[in-house]
Parts: C-alpha cells; sequence; structure tokens
C-alpha cells in the first residue's frame, strides 16, 4: 500500500512528501496557513513546540513563512531535561533558541526550567499552560512511540497532572545520542520534565512531523496498534485534529 500525498489513516490525516525538506515545508506551511487564520480572526495564539532534529526543517522553513504578526503568539515547549546546566546546549529551550525562538519576534516565550526544585517546576509550568486554550502543538513521535517524553514504561493516557517529572526510558535515552544530541548514552540525563499526553491533546490543532526510517515502525504502530500506553502514539487517534507529516523513509506503507 502506497499512500496518496494525503490520506486519513486510523483518524490521522497522513501526508507523505517526497524528502525531508518537502515534508518540513509543507508542516511550516500548514502551521503558518492556521496562525494566519487565527490572528486574522483577532486571536493571539499559543503554540506548544517539541524539541528534536526530527522537527529542525520545519522550523527552518516556519521562520521564514510571511504574513504571520509573531507578536500575538506565545510559545511553550513540552519537555526538559533535569540536572543538565543552565547553559548546556543540550538543553531543549536553548536548542529552540537557537531554532526558533530567537529568530522571530515572539509576544512571549516561556521556557521549562527544572531547577533545584523540578515538582515545583512542573505545577508552575502548568499554571502557565492553563491560563488560556493552547490552539497549536507542533510535535514528534519517538522511536519508542513516546509523545514529549511520555515514553511506555511511565506515559499515562488519562493522566490527571498537565506537567510532571518522568525518568527516560533506555530506548528513549539512546535516541538522544543516535541524535547527535549527547556524545553517549551515559551523557543523557535519567529524568525530565514533560507535558502529559492528556494536556498536548487539549490543543485545537495537532501538527506531528516524523521523518526518518528510524521512526517507520513507531509510524506504523501510531496508526495501527490498539490505541493505549503500549504505544503512547497512539493516542493521537483520540483527536479530531491532527495532520501527521511523513517522508519516505518514516512512511510505513511505502
Amino acid at each position: 500500500m502506497t499512500l496518496s500525498a494525503s490520506a486519513p489513516v486510523g483518524g490521522i490525516d497522513v501526508q507523505v512528501h517526497p524528502g525531508r525538506a518537502a515534508m518540513g515545508r509543507a508542516a511550516a506551511a500548514a502551521v503558518a496557513e492556521d496562525l494566519r487564520r487565527r490572528l486574522a480572526g483577532g486571536g493571539h495564539p499559543r503554540m506548544i513546540f517539541a524539541a528534536a532534529p526530527s522537527q529542525a526543517e520545519m522550523l527552518e522553513a516556519l521562520v521564514v513563512e510571511p504574513g504571520i504578526d509573531w507578536g500575538r503568539v506565545t510559545a511553550f515547549h513540552m519537555d526538559e531535561y533535569i540536572g543538565l546546566a543552565p547553559d548546556d546546549p543540550a538543553r531543549f529551550a536553548l536548542w529552540l533558541r537557537r531554532h526558533l525562538f530567537d529568530r522571530l519576534p515572539f509576544g512571549a516565550v516561556h521556557p521549562i526550567d527544572p531547577g533545584a526544585d523540578p515538582a515545583r517546576a512542573a505545577a508552575d509550568y502548568a499554571s502557565a499552560l492553563a491560563q488560556a486554550p493552547i490552539d497549536i502543538v507542533c510535535l514528534g513521535i519517538g522511536v519508542n512511540g513516546h509523545l514529549a517524553f511520555n515514553d511506555p514504561p511511565v506515559a499515562d493516557l488519562a493522566d490527571p497532572l498537565d506537567v510532571k517529572m518522568v525518568e527516560l526510558d533506555t530506548v528513549c535515552r539512546q535516541q538522544q545520542v543516535d541524535d547527535g544530541c549527547f556524545p553517549g548514552f551515559d551523557d543523557v540525563p535519567t529524568h525530565a520534565l514533560t507535558l502529559t499526553v492528556p494536556r498536548l491533546l487539549r490543543a485545537d490543532r495537532l501538527v506531528c512531523v516524523v521523518p526518518g526510517a528510524t521512526k517507520r515502525e513507531a509510524v506504523h504502530r501510531a496508526l495501527h496498534d490498539p490505541v493505549g500506553a503500549a504505544c503512547p502514539a497512539t493516542a493521537l487517534r483520540r483527536h479530531p485534529a491532527v495532520t501527521l507529516f511523513l517522508d519516505p523513509e518514516s512512511n510505513p506503507h511505502g
């Protein structure tokens, strides 16, 4: 089975593009179109971004999209390591600064800072998120099927919390090495703060960008496995407005 350029699978609108650059441009165009519509209606959009190499092409294309009043947009992100120094380049907040936040004049940017009291930081971030609805989430899917840092061992699709501390599983930590974010497995932190699956799914629109052959199996599971914590990305099928952007390597039906 080969998917067309756009086809619904498991309730998700799946788009397969000729390569990573084309995938990134298409995803950025979809985000930009949605933002322009919300801004034209007088809105002040609130967004959540993932920080990962899989998102780089989309973010690179997004920063040059025209006609967006970024001064009316508020940005959050979805997870952060615990225990890294504030200036460690592997911190997700700093990755997003380099790729996005320092390149556009956002009205407000809210970085996650676990600090010395991650539990307090989680509660404070949940409060900031709850001040108004979230309009758009730009996210990916992990090799183990995680959403944000909700790995299969700790994911709770009915989590009562919005932000929490989690222990990262070995597959997730190895992915960070394979992505070039850390020199070795032991360099990857063992714990992080993450937005929970229900918090992500309460957004109005989800734009999910998942390139690369290492994600093919996770994409297949997200689309076809029973919805459950064994593959947290299956929860995307519970949301009414998800677009999944793939390249040929990540397309499980190619």
